[in-house]
Parts: C-alpha cells; structure tokens; sequence
C-alpha cells in the first residue's frame, strides 16, 4: 500500500470514528463519501423572512452544508480532494466564497490531509467568515430563497459587492416544490426533537428518570413528564369528557397539550372521542351554530345572524332555533307564550300583593314616634 493510500485509509477510518453515519457516509467502492455538516448557531439565533410581509422566527438549528468529495489518487502528496459543497439556505455567492476558503485551507495544507480541517472550519467559522448574524435575512420569492447578492444561474453577478464568477462546485439546493420557509423550520423542529430524545428527564408525576423518547414536552411551559403518566392522565379526562382539560399537570399550569400529543398516547378510540367532543365544545362556543333537534341526527347547523330558522344539512329538518320543534314561521313559540303569559300573571300578583299590603298598612298600624318604623297598633289585634 502506497503512502498515499495508506494516509486515505486512516483518514477515512479517522472520520467514521468520530462522526455517525447520518453525518458522515462513505463509499465504499471508491475512496470518496459525503458530510453533513450542521453549523452551531449561537443562542437566541434569530431567522427573518423576507417575501410578501417581514416574518420572524427563533431557531437553533439550519439545515447542513452538504460537503461531497472524492479522493485521488495522488491525495495528499500533491493532489487536493475533489469537492463540491451545496446548502439549501445560502446563495451561490457565498457558497462560492465557502469553496475558495477551502481551497486555501487546502495551499496552508498542502502534503497532509486536510478533510477534518475543512469540517471544523465549515462548522465552526462559516457563520463568521461570511459575516452571518442574527437575525440572518432570506428573501422569498413565490417561496423560494431570492438573495440580492446573486441567482441560481451561474452568469450571474453581484450587485451590491464586487462582480465575482460564481463556483461550479457551489450547489444551492432548492426544492421548486416545496416552500423554503417549511423547509427551515421542518429542520429546525425535527433537531430540537432529535437533541430532546437523547436527553434525561425526571418525570414531574413519578419521579422516575427516563430518556426524552420517553417522556412528553409540553411546549409552551416546557414541563417535562413520562409518556406513561401523561398517557393515563390524557384517558382520565377524556373518559370524563374534559377534552378542554388536557393541560400541564403542573399546579396552576394552563399549557395545552396539542392534538398530535395527545393523538401520540391515547388509543384510537379514546382519541376519536377527544376529537369529537372538542369539536363539539368549539362549536358550541360559535353564536351562529346550533344542532338539530331530531335525536337521530344531532347535526352541527349553521344559522343566519338574527335568524330563529334552522335547516338541518343531514336530513333537511326545518326548525325553530329557540323552541326546537318545527319552523311555525312568525307564530311565537308555544313555550315563548306559555313563558310570556306565566310573567304576566306573576307581574299581576305581585302588583296586587303589593296594593293590598299597603292599604292593610293604612288601617292597621301607625309609624314609631322614636325610630319610625311602622307598628301594629292595638285595634289590629282585636
């Protein structure tokens, strides 16, 4: 085995060591293989998406540079890997930036192998080399990344910086199918996700320690507790039918539990109901819908603003949205006139009570010289 060989091989052997196989895959067949490298972002890295309106967004993770290379034969005696290096979020211009620096890392290296140093400074001084803070600013255009500093095609120059020719090694990966925005923060939550599972937690309920793959985050108070806990408290309340209950267990918490959460623990029964009754709980909230009183049916209507007419869209039921019985049109409603005449009557007695109360006060007392409170007087008695 040559020399050179022989450097390729430790390298190789070097990298899979120290890197998984989601990050570093390697062709066996020839002495090349790919990297993904994700940047470390600093803390309270902010995105700012510019397009129809200015959008901004928390993240802690982009999606990786892509640094595929190969290796010839004469590497590293005198011969530099052949690369090429593409990224989703960063334009041409700067990934062309990306592949002069490593050619130069390559001359400061020249004779040794030189891929671990290309990895540590793509990871650790990308952001920096070109300048990149927070918020980092995207353009979007019909969804896709537009950057003022250069376009996809390779006859493009800068306008705003000196006219530089773009690298044929420098790849924008864009997806004309799906919206770049998605596509960051699909990465993005699928990172935090990957970083929580591996992670340990002590269950709030139990107090038992178990990996993140194993427990539940609420989000929004960012209370952690084991999927076994969570699952039997998600069941209790459903069974009672407080689907608007599934909260944080912690006291006075009122974080919610999303419906992917919940649809994660319970069976498929016990979340068929969950989602019945919140549906039916939202509706019920909504001033323009009521149900169909037909006990067979029980379907969600919509009615008209100051309307009391409700067609039921199952099985066509016309009704009065206040009694519940059949349409009479501008009749009032039986119980309405039952309701109306009863309040007559009461108003009448009460009416009257109060005449004959004050009358029966006239003959039959006198006020209190002292305090002038009526009292009785002795002829009442008799």
């Amino acid at each position: 085995m040559s020399a050179n060989q022989e450097a390729q091989t430790d390298e190789l052997l070097a990298l899979e060591s120290i890197y998984d196989e989601e990050a570093f895959h390697r062709t066996e067949s020839r002495q090349r293989g790919k990297i993904n490298l994700c940047l470390e972002l600093p803390p309270n890295f902010r995105l700012l998406v510019k397009g129809e309106a200015c959008v901004e967004y928390g993240i802690s993770f982009l999606p990786p540079l892509v640094l595929s290379f190969e290796l010839p034969t004469d590497y590293p005696s005198s011969l530099a890997p052949v690369f090429t290096l593409s990224s989703k979020w960063l334009s041409r211009v700067q990934i062309t930036a990306l592949c002069k620096r490593l050619d130069e890392l390559w001359e400061e290296n020249r004779g040794t192998v030189v891929l671990f140093t290309w990895i540590q400074f793509l990871k650790e001084e990308t952001l920096e080399f070109l300048n990149l803070q927070s918020p980092l600013e995207i353009q979007t255009i019909g969804g896709q990344p537009h950057y003022e500093s250069g376009q996809n095609q390779s006859d493009t120059a800068v306008e705003k910086n000196k006219v530089q020719e773009l690298d044929q090694r420098a790849v924008q990966e864009v997806d004309p199918h799906t919206d770049i925005l998605t596509q960051l923060l699909d990465f993005n939550e699928a990172q935090k996700q990957k970083v929580f599972d591996s992670k340990a937690f002590c269950c709030g309920i139990c107090f038992s320690e178990n990996l993140g793959s194993n427990s539940l985050l609420f989000k929004e108070c960012q209370h952690v507790y084991c999927k076994a806990c969570v699952k039997e408290y998600f069941q209790i309340q459903i069974r009672d039918g407080k689907v608007q209950c599934l909260t944080c267990p912690e006291p006075e918490c009122m974080s919610l539990a999303s419906p992917a959460q919940v649809k994660l623990l319970v069976g498929e029964y016990e979340y068929a109901r969950y989602d019945r009754l919140l549906l039916q709980s939202s509706l019920n909230l909504m001033a323009d819908v009521v149900y169909c009183p037909r006990m067979s049916c029980c379907m969600a209507v919509m009615i008209e603003p100051d309307a009391n007419m409700g067609i039921c869209p199952s099985c066509r039921f016309v009704f009065c949205t206040l009694c519940k019985r059949t349409y009479h049109g501008l009749s009032l409603c039986k119980e309405l006139q039952m309701e109306k005449d009863l309040q007559e009557k009461q108003l009448i007695q009460r009416a009257t009570d109060e005449s004959l109360s004050e009358d029966w006060l006239m003959h039959n007392t006198k006020l209190c010289p002292s305090c002038r409170i009526n009292i009785q007087t002795w002829a009442a008695t008799r």
